[in-house]
């Protein structure tokens, strides 16, 4: 006999979307480590949405791919995933560690992540060039950021050392010479960027128009985009990167009800980058046109053209 999951029960149960209950159980949100972005982004949505009178668990773990298979894994478990990851997941890539993910759906927006790097000045290094050899620190094994930085040292002809770590480990490692760069990806200011910046007089950089045009030509759900002088400490000139969005996914089996109730409550703030976090500031119904990438779930899907959006269709890949 198959076990119906009791977490979202409640919801599954409710006779309309509008009478939709809370979960009987918290939610478990898979988000990221100490240093990343995700982890209080995820941490202020479970606040928020207690007030919805919805309870989530904030679960750690190593960032969008583990999230992507603890999702596909678990109907009642929601996460953040950035959506290269998920298109590494729904492909099978050996990033994705050669599993092709067929139950995860995307909920509803997050925020845009953007690539840069930041080194200590005393590395002597001023632009992504000058990578060239060097120890880069990339986030965790396979993350998005390892990803994208080969992409970029790929297209731009350089060969640097991959250093695998989570943030706030790579964040010492950089500030005691023991790597000599630091790239992330994540909401701008980048979290872990910033850290190395505020604590040390640091370059932070870009791969420059010219590479963020040849990743975005190979990797189409990527966009370039400009960073603004004084977004970092001692930054005073643009920073030129590619970026993409992050999505809250769940699973195709969660309950339709669920999955509308859980949407409608995210993007209920009127203002969610003073009612959630600042972080937040794109977690609205119109960002749904963004996620090119992963199949919306039907009640997600039906939440957000109830707040005005027009949802994309998106096949899963053949």
């Amino acid at each position: 006999m198959r076990r119906r999951p009791l977490i979202l029960s409640a919801l599954a149960a409710a006779p309309t979307p509008a009478r939709a209950q809370p979960p009987a159980a918290p939610v478990p949100f898979h988000t990221a480590g100490p240093g990343s972005a995700f982890l209080p982004y995820g941490e202020a949505l479970a606040r928020f949405l207690a007030t919805k009178g919805i309870a989530v668990e904030v679960r750690r773990s190593a960032g969008s791919l583990e999230n992507l298979a603890r999702v596909e894994d678990d109907p009642n478990a929601i996460g953040a995933a950035f959506l290269g990851s998920a298109a590494d997941a729904l492909n099978g890539t050996p990033a994705a560690g050669g599993r092709r993910h067929r139950a995860v759906r995307a909920l509803f927006p997050m925020y845009e992540t953007a690539f840069m790097v930041a080194a200590p000045r005393a590395r002597g290094l001023a632009r992504f060039a000058d990578l060239e050899g060097k120890r880069v620190g990339c986030g965790p094994a396979r993350g998005p950021a390892e990803t994208f930085f080969r992409a970029a040292a790929e297209v731009a002809g350089l060969r640097a050392e991959v250093v695998s770590g989570d943030s706030a480990a790579l964040v010492e490692a950089a500030l005691r010479g023991e790597i000599d760069a630091l790239w992330q990806g994540a909401i701008v200011p980048i979290p872990a960027l910033a850290a190395v910046a505020d604590r040390t007089e640091a370059a932070v950089f870009g791969p420059g128009e010219d590479v963020a045009r040849g990743v975005v030509s190979r990797l189409p759900y990527l966009a370039p985009t400009t960073v603004a002088p004084g977004t970092y400490r001692g930054q005073d000139a643009p920073i030129a990167s590619f970026a993409a969005w992050n999505f809250v996914v769940g699973n195709a089996a969660m309950p339709e009800a669920a999955a509308h109730a859980l949407t409608r409550a995210a993007l209920s703030a009127a203002d969610p980058a003073r009612e959630i976090a600042p972080s937040a500031a794109g977690t609205r119904a119109a960002n749904a046109g963004t996620n090119r990438v992963l199949p919306f779930h039907p009640g997600a899907a039906r939440a957000l053209r109830d707040a005005g959006a027009a949802v994309p269709e998106v096949a899963l890949p053949t």
